[in-house]
């Protein structure tokens, strides 16, 4: 006999109910019904279970094995079911979302939050787009929101649908005490003698810039590969300058600047698998995030956008 969840069930009753007759009035059985069946399971687990006394039962080691294992084992079964129900009724109009880091995704969480109250919304962020997109493909995120550089190929192209949200120029980000940081744009070729810092990534960016800094003659001396926050405090102190994307938000002891000529583009991009779930709904999801770029790029100039849902 294979050992049942029903079978864990019996055995975690009768531990609590103290005897054979409390239990089986609990579960609605004969007692010797019960008794019978507790006899098959202890034959399956290869012995006693329960010592029987004139006081009722008392778990054996062997027992008390089983019931430590069944007290974690149903609970969790129990939690399974439930979020599967909850995922049949509610997860064909949620929204799971991946994306790398940056205001798109927050805005593009807010926007789905005031047009479904109701729809469940997670998010998934990661510095790598082909970590995002791997996710898509397997079926554990309905949406990619990522960028690539300029006409750069999206992972995964052969195995999902992508759509371009926006495309901006990239800018740079400037101490507000720095020498360029009062001119309208900045060439690139003024920030030669500049250390930069930026976001890691796995697309070709790094590559795009290091030619860029090549066609405008000079190589970067040193290049700070960090989190947000760290390139944000290098900037401030003037330790570096930084590369942004043209929404990046208006923020203390920063300015940003678009770079003359615009020699690197960063395409914002949205991606689904086109026989998913959520294949139905990209063109809604696509319309929320246009918006939401419209919205980031209006505050990183300090405008108000339309925040109509």
């Amino acid at each position: 006999m294979d050992l049942e969840l029903r079978h864990l069930k019996t055995v975690r009753a009768i531990a609590e109910a103290g005897s054979l007759t409390r239990a089986a009035t609990a579960l609605g059985l004969a007692q010797p019904a019960l008794s019978a069946q507790l006899k098959r399971i202890e034959r399956a687990l290869g012995g006693a279970l329960f010592v029987r006394g004139r006081d009722g039962v008392r778990a054996t080691a062997l027992g008390d094995l089983v019931l430590d294992r069944a007290r974690v084992v149903l609970p969790a079964v129990c939690e399974l079911q439930e979020e599967a129900v909850r995922f049949a009724r509610d997860g064909a109009t949620g929204h799971r979302l991946g994306g790398t880091h940056g205001p798109l995704l927050g805005g593009l969480v807010d926007r789905l939050a005031r047009a479904e109250p109701d729809a469940q919304v997670t998010t998934y962020t990661s510095w790598s787009e082909r970590d995002v997109a791997r996710g898509v493909v397997a079926g554990r995120l309905d949406f990619a929101l990522v960028g690539v550089c300029g006409e750069s190929t999206p992972p995964e192209a052969g195995r999902l649908a992508w759509t371009e949200v926006a495309r901006d120029p990239v800018y740079v980000m400037l101490a507000t005490g720095h020498p360029l940081a009062a001119r309208p744009r900045v060439a690139l070729a003024e920030l030669a003698t500049a250390d930069w810092t930026d976001v890691p990534g796995d697309g070709c960016f790094g590559d795009c810039f290091a030619a860029a800094c090549v066609r405008a003659g000079f190589t970067p001396a040193r290049v700070y590969e960090t989190d947000t926050a760290s390139c944000v405090h290098l900037v401030q102190v003037g330790r570096a300058v930084g590369l942004c994307r043209a929404t990046f938000p208006a923020t203390p002891g920063i300015v940003t600047r678009p770079l003359t000529g615009a020699p690197l583009v960063w395409r914002h991009l949205l991606g689904w698998h086109p026989e998913g779930r959520a294949a139905a709904r990209a063109a809604a999801v696509l319309a929320h995030s246009r918006e939401a770029h419209a919205e980031a790029l209006a505050r990183s100039a300090g405008r108000t956008a339309d925040a109509g849902p």
